[in-house]
């Protein structure tokens, strides 16, 4: 006998066809599919690069071991264990297991083992989601792009536990990739290369912790870029293509390698200055939201957490400066403070820090290089420097060049962006234009000119963008 019992998939087209058909006043399509959730991708991705930096990390400290060499060991088990106790934390505090009697769950934490045993609770929840109907928890509402440019009427979307426990899984090793990636890796591959550079030679596990240490720290950085997109566009369904994971790899690659060996070169010549940068790079960047925080005469958020006091609360947001100016030391944050703020990210970011940044940034570079090519040791006898130099300034600039690329062309939400690279380019063009015009103006008289408008120029473009907001409605 057949079965006429429509399947569940066909039960969602039919109910998102019917909304279509008929969308409610505020142009809302109601969209029902329990069955559909992501792979864990994410956190099978970050548990693996945890442990495989792990394993690389103890099999280098034994051979440090059977070669005597203290200090280097030393700091490799501290660059090991800080991270990985901060990761067990962080796990055991998204997902509040002290309060639950889950013995083994908190045993594997303490071997450091906790990545591991949360990504197979993700992969059970993963198999088991959709062989039985969940009643949704909640509903997101989200808005489709159609190709970048126009606007399709929102959707909302019943999520199940399942999707909802995943997500817990996936925000929680969002967390854990950028703490092991700035407060252990990037730290990591820094000492590795110095002790590189200072014996003279390359060992295997060496490297080997260097080439996942480095995976790790642009892993950690295309985190920190979606993770801005997706907290200014939150209303927005965004979608990255490969070709923007291509861009921004690039772009963070070059641009993390670039700052790190700018910096073990100069600490090869001049140990005790590469301290005094450090130093000034954390300060700077750590004291940066909280003078904000008191310029604005702000209070302190009161529901980061039930539990937590007016202490409790001061050092949890202390912990999240101290990261904010772990990662600005070598790479660009994209996520901006704003400590009043409850989920402590500033929602609108400025275009002008970004600018400032890598002016500054590049400025820093160059100026240590050219210290680093007058205070060299005999060791760089037998290398290019000149050659050397010349390389790490095009490798810097070439990372600013993938970053513009991405805002101009990658970003996924590029068609809502006020202004964008090409508009600021041909503006300023325009103005340069008019200042070489204006001793001819001037021979009357003086004259006022108003600075160029950057939004002019896209009335057109906003205007689609509205109409095509008015279709859907």
């Amino acid at each position: 006998m057949e079965n006429n019992k429509p399947s569940e998939h066909d039960i969602t087209e039919v109910v998102a066809q019917q909304s279509a058909a008929n969308p409610s006043e505020n142009g809302i399509m109601m969209v029902i599919n329990h069955s559909k959730v992501d792979p864990p991708f994410s956190v099978l991705w970050s548990t693996v690069l945890y442990c495989a930096e792990f394993i690389c990390a103890s099999m280098l400290i034994s051979r440090y071991h059977e070669s005597e060499d203290v200090v280097w060991m030393g700091l490799t088990i501290t660059f090991m264990l800080v991270p990985s106790v901060l990761t067990q934390l962080t796990l055991t505090f998204v997902h509040r297991d002290l309060g639950r009697d889950r013995p083994l769950v908190l045993f594997m934490h303490l071997l450091q083992m906790g990545p591991i045993i949360r990504c197979i609770e993700a992969l059970v929840v993963y198999c088991q989601a959709g062989k039985k109907e969940e009643p949704y928890v909640t509903i997101s509402r989200k808005i489709k792009l159609k190709h970048g440019k126009g606007l399709g009427p929102a959707f909302e979307c019943e999520i199940g536990h399942s999707e909802r426990k995943l997500a817990v899984h996936r925000n929680a090793f969002k967390r854990t990739a950028v703490i092991q990636a700035f407060l252990g890796s990037t730290p990591q591959l820094t000492l590795q290369l110095y002790a590189t550079v200072q014996e003279k030679y390359v060992l295997s596990t060496r490297l080997a912790l260097m080439i996942i240490s480095m995976i790790s720290i642009v892993y950690g950085a295309l985190v920190c870029s979606v993770l801005a997109i997706q907290i200014k566009y939150d209303d927005y369904k965004v979608r990255m293509k490969p070709a923007a994971y291509l861009c921004m790899i690039l772009w963070r690659g070059l641009e993390i390698a670039t700052r790190i060996t700018t910096l073990v070169l100069f600490s090869s010549a001049l140990r005790v200055w590469v301290i005094l940068v450090g130093l000034t790079n954390l300060f700077f960047f750590f004291f940066q939201p909280w003078v904000e925080f008191w310029a604005r005469k702000a209070s302190l958020p009161d529901n980061i957490e039930n539990n937590f006091s007016k202490l409790g609360t001061t050092v949890v947001l202390c912990m999240v400066t101290f990261l904010y100016a772990c990662i600005n030391i070598f790479c660009w944050s994209a996520v901006q403070l704003d400590l009043a703020d409850h989920d402590l990210v500033e929602k609108q970011p400025r275009w002008r820090r970004l600018a400032i940044y890598y002016t500054v940034r590049f400025i820093e570079n160059v100026t240590l290089i050219v210290l680093w090519y007058y205070f060299k040791t005999d060791f760089y006898v037998y290398v290019c420097t000149p050659l050397l130099v010349v390389q790490l300034i095009v490798c810097y600039s070439l990372a600013v060049l993938f970053m513009l690329l991405f805002h101009q062309f990658c970003h996924p939400c590029r068609r809502l962006f006020h202004y964008n690279v090409e508009d600021c380019l041909r503006c300023a063009c325009c103005w340069r234009k008019k200042q070489s015009e204006l001793p001819a103006d001037h021979a009357d008289g003086p004259q006022e000119h108003a600075p160029p408008d950057l939004t002019n120029h896209l009335t057109d473009r906003e205007t689609d963008i509205l109409d095509d907001n008015m279709e859907a409605a």
